[in-house]
């Protein structure tokens, strides 16, 4: 007689596997159910201001962002005495169980949450009461809850189950033996030894089952507990696992809610750990730890106990995961210096590896940040994400712009939502791409994205895989000691140079214009106060005066809002609401604290109350025109400097301008238009060329079909347009030294009106941009056919430029279609070129000989008005003699995007005396360098001391040795790391020094002032 099918004892064992899953929980009582609905959090203290329901199962208790402090009380009957007694609550909401005092002790999330159920089931409905209950205890717990779901969503607002329940424990273990025991089956190969024997005993245990009792559960765990006890050999794969809950700071629900989400996920932690000896976990993002510390003391308390004890790892070196294509560079290097400083200052811990598993690509420029930060490692996995290509290595050496490697781990899985089941670790050993050369993989398992962490199911399988015969054993671990030992055997792994693209989610560049204007203006805002901040200190003003507490508070919150699914604009609408009326606040303020600095300074270098002066951050003298009360100033003001207005007076270039309905023209350029208001000549009159490719028309608003969400457009959108912007009204006049037109288009329900202009004598041509977008999954891009041959086009991103292909003769470069560039775009021949730059865009495509720059989406998801409001922007076209470098493209990004700023002199007083009577005026630079390719990115005072920081980076990707002169004497000159600590002293009692750059080099100066 033969044996049974494998197909048909795999189902049968299944099936009693559904049916023991069923019988592990049995209700015997109901719980009494009081809420207090409220339309926002309230503290524990106030869980009875809001309104008050009492609610039966089925009842409807709140709308979708409601929340309540539900009141849950009842008895353990005295027929359950001796029994495991459990609760299972369910209200269709996440909940967050309190003690006495209010302090987090357990989250739990409704089985009916959205979820990627092939990892597994999110749901979190099991309450511990009594391992063996006496009978008659008292059940009385008040829990928060929140009407939506671990992913935002509305799931009936009704009161799902709340019952005190048995709990069968040597079923819920059998449960888990079969469990684990049919999956490993299901992994074997056919011809195993090892799948027949497995599969026979849990086919046994099935027929054991056809009734459940406790007499065939114990029966049944005694049947397949010997395959459980088999263990392996010698490892050729060791995985290391650790507990993971990916929290998105805001996404599908506001911010508001991603501190209670951190509450119910760290408090569901703390209980697992107690059950279970070897459980670690970690969690990233010191933002998230700063709310437990504000809101939950105690919870963050039992936090760090068990950091301390080392089973709850710190992870990640940044103050969030942030969007690490848009955000600045030195935005990038506060991310790691708050970042770190959190951490060792509350944990006493030293973050040595970059954890970001979940960003939309990775700027070239990154290596050299973490180095020069103390990073040794970095974890991601969205790589695997990609739509084309499988990126090369799961185990690999990151090399940047610069040269800087740095040891970089993708978790095999691709998921940082492991279920941590066999299927788990068979798909780690089988898709390690590098293991032919490594040991070692990594596992991160849990519920993420929207928190909720490891449940029991996930640890419960770890206790039976840990060295089970047929599988690569697993372990336990924090992510660093993975490293370190990843570390060893890394002279064998490969090198992968340049950026780390992500062939998805493209859409990120553009989509929530508004947020990205903002970013790039409070960025650049941030760097005038702090310069404006440590001028005030070069000029006799106290250290105390330095906004050091409040300029922190504002970094972090930018730094908040630069999180990944905050910038990049794929978050609800609620989060965009929010975070824009807090931009403009802070920008205001900032704003104000910069004219406020400025002033003091104007008044301590002798400059008399209420006369304007002129501040330049720059590197390098300026001369340009400016506009003041409505009057026109051609001035000079000197580098990282300041000039009284009065005496910035400089000679203006010759005069040559016309306006016409179809023509712009000064000295250096001669612009003409077509009918339809594109540009059809781009003449550079200066090197005797046009810079527009004949017969084509630049500066075309064209509108394509555009389906995507918020995070992806089409790969194909070319294909499908729409149509074009139209022009109804045209304006040419000259205005002081401006020759200019304006027009106005139609698109739909949209209006775009533009002021294109050319300043006299300038080489610049400028289009000012006002949008009323209201259109819905449409796509408006702007193009310019430019008179260049070029293979590749130089991209400015955070600390300098990445040459990126022009040309689609592979997957990769197909795939690369939509790129992301900061200040400019500019494709360069040897002997000229043509820049476009921006003020605040990051979408690009360059193809051929054709700049493309994306300005507005409309998505419909996950915020249905996305975009559709009012924008203002602003690009420009340099057309240039030279190649990129040559032309000083860099210096043209930064003049656009870091303006001239005025002030008026404050008056201020020192012992008694205006500063005015003791500073002789004198317009020092701050600090000068005399190399064309060294961009000062910072100037700030020091975290720790009274010292002023200077950052300094090379910017066209070659060396340089610069002379650098700061405006004052100084005691000590070193160079510090991206975290201000000394590495070496360069000189002492001067104010000059050389310094040697190597190609995009970042340097850091740390200057005592005598």
């Amino acid at each position: 007689m033969p044996y049974e099918s494998n197909h048909i004892m795999t189902q049968k064992a299944k099936q009693r596997l559904a049916k023991l899953q069923a019988y592990i929980y049995r209700p015997i009582a109901g719980l009494e159910v009081e809420a207090w609905v409220t339309k926002e959090p309230v503290p524990f203290a106030e869980r009875m201001s809001g309104r008050h329901v009492r609610l039966q199962p089925g009842d409807k208790w709140g709308e979708l962002w409601d929340c309540a402090w539900f009141h849950f009380q009842g008895a353990v009957p005295k027929t359950a005495a001796g029994q495991k007694i459990v609760l299972l609550i369910d209200i269709n909401g996440e909940l967050c169980l309190v003690d006495e005092a209010g302090t987090p002790r357990q989250g739990l999330t409704n089985v009916s949450s959205e979820f990627d159920y092939s990892l597994g089931r999110p749901g979190k409905r099991v309450v511990d009461v009594s391992a063996a209950a006496r009978g008659e205890e008292a059940i009385d717990l008040w829990g928060d809850g929140g009407c939506n779901d671990l992913f935002g969503h509305y799931r009936s607002g009704t009161l799902k189950e709340a019952v005190i329940a048995v709990c069968h424990e040597e079923a819920r273990q059998l449960a888990y033996d079969l469990e684990v025991l049919i999956e490993l089956v299901e992994q074997l190969p056919d011809s195993s030894a090892r799948k027949a024997q497995v599969l026979q005993s849990v086919y046994e245990a099935a027929h054991l089952l056809a009734e459940i009792n406790e007499k065939t559960v114990h029966s049944a765990k005694e049947r397949v507990a010997r395959e459980l006890v088999k263990k392996g050999g010698d490892p050729v794969l060791t995985v290391s696992a650790i507990g993971h809950a990916h929290i998105d700071l805001a996404w599908l629900w506001p911010i508001r809610e991603t501190i209670r989400k951190g509450a119910r996920t760290f408090s569901t932690v703390l209980r697992n750990m107690e059950k279970y000896p070897s459980y670690v976990f970690g969690a990233s993002q010191p933002q998230l730890y700063q709310w437990m510390k504000e809101y939950y003391p105690q919870l963050y308390a039992e936090v760090k106990e068990r950091i301390r004890e080392g089973r709850w790892e710190a992870q990640g070196a940044m103050w969030v995961e942030p969007d690490a294509n848009i955000s600045g560079g030195e935005a990038l290097v506060r991310q790691i210096l708050y970042g770190k400083r959190f951490f060792r200052e509350e944990f006493g811990k030293d973050m040595k590896v970059l954890w970001l598993p979940d960003v939309f690509g990775y700027t070239g420029s990154l290596p050299q940040l973490l180095k020069k930060s103390g990073v040794d490692y970095m974890m991601t996995q969205k790589l695997s994400w990609s739509t084309y290509n499988t990126h090369p290595h799961h185990s690999f050496f990151w090399e940047g712009i610069d040269g800087t490697k740095v040891l970089t781990h993708l978790p095999p899985e691709d998921t940082y939502n492991s279920p941590a089941a066999p299927r788990s670790l068979a798909k780690i050993e089988q898709s390690y791409l590098d293991r032919n050369v490594s040991e070692h993989a990594l596992m991160l398992f849990g519920i993420g994205d929207g928190g909720g962490g490891p449940g029991e199911e996930h640890l419960e399988r770890l206790e039976r895989e840990h060295n089970l015969l047929g599988l690569p054993p697993v372990v336990q671990e924090p992510s660093l000691a993975f490293f370190e030992r990843l570390e060893q055997e890394a002279s064998r792994f490969q090198t992968y140079r340049g950026e780390l693209y992500l062939e998805k989610h493209q859409g990120t560049l553009t989509t929530q214009a508004r947020n990205k204007w903002y970013n790039r203006k409070l960025e650049k805002a941030l760097r005038e106060l702090e310069f404006a901040a440590s001028l005030q200190l070069v000029l006799g003003e106290s250290p105390g005066a330095y906004p050091t507490a409040r300029l922190e508070e504002i970094w972090k919150e930018m730094l908040l809002y630069q999180f990944h699914d905050i910038l990049p604009g794929s978050s609800i609408t609620r989060v965009y609401d929010e975070s824009l009326e807090r931009y403009a606040k802070l920008l205001g303020e900032v704003r104000a604290m910069t004219a406020e600095a400025y002033g003091r300074a104007a008044s301590r270098s002798g400059v008399a109350a209420g006369e304007t002066v002129l501040f330049n951050s720059l590197p390098w003298e300026r001369r340009e025109w400016i506009e003041i009360g409505g009057s026109w100033q051609y001035v000079q003001v000197p580098a990282m400097g300041w000039r009284e207005l009065k005496q910035a007076a400089a000679e203006a270039p010759a005069t040559g301008l016309i306006a016409e309905e179809l023509r712009l023209e000064n000295e250096r350029l001669e612009v003409r238009f077509a009918e339809n208001g594109s540009i059809v000549s781009l003449y550079d009159k200066a090197a005797g060329r046009e810079a527009v490719q004949p017969g084509t028309e630049a500066n075309l608003f064209t509108v394509y079909h555009d389906d995507g969400d918020a995070w992806d457009f089409p790969r194909d959108y070319r294909e499908t347009i729409a149509g074009t912007m139209t022009l109804e009204s045209r304006r040419a006049y000259v205005s002081g030294p401006q020759a200019i037109i304006e027009q106005v288009y139609r698109f739909g329900e949209s209006t775009l009106k533009q002021t294109i202009r050319l300043l006299q004598g300038d080489d610049l041509l400028r289009f000012d941009t006002e949008a009323d977008w209201q259109e819905h999954g449409k796509m408006l891009r702007v193009a310019f056919p430019v008179a260049v041959v070029s293979d590749q086009v130089n991209c400015e991103i955070q600390f300098g430029v990445l040459k990126r292909p022009t040309t689609r003769n592979n997957a990769i470069e197909f795939a690369r279609d939509e790129i992301c560039a900061h200040h400019y775009l500019d494709l360069s021949q040897p002997d000229y070129g043509v820049a476009l730059l921006n003020d605040s865009k990051y979408g690009h495509r360059a193809e051929g000989g054709v700049l493309d720059l994306n300005l507005l989406r409309s998505p419909g998801y996950p915020d249905p008005q996305a975009d559709r409001a009012e924008h203002r922007f602003t690009y420009a076209l340099y057309p240039h003699a030279g190649d990129f470098i040559q032309a000083g493209v860099y210096r043209k990004g930064y003049e656009l995007n870091i303006p001239l700023t005025p002030a008026e002199a404050i008056p201020v007083t020192v012992d008694g005396s205006r500063a005015a009577d003791i500073h002789a005026s004198r317009p020092m630079p701050l600090i000068s360098i005399d190399h064309p390719n060294v961009m000062v990115e910072a100037v700030k005072k020091a975290e720790d001391s009274d010292h002023l920081i200077f950052r300094l980076y090379e910017t066209a990707g070659a060396g340089a040795n610069g002379g650098l002169s700061f405006g004052m004497t100084c005691r000590t000159i070193e160079e510090t790391n991206l975290l201000e600590e000394p590495i070496s002293l360069l000189a002492e009692d001067t104010n000059q020094i050389r310094l040697p750059f190597t190609p995009f080099e970042i340097k850091t100066i740390r200057v005592q002032l005598a």
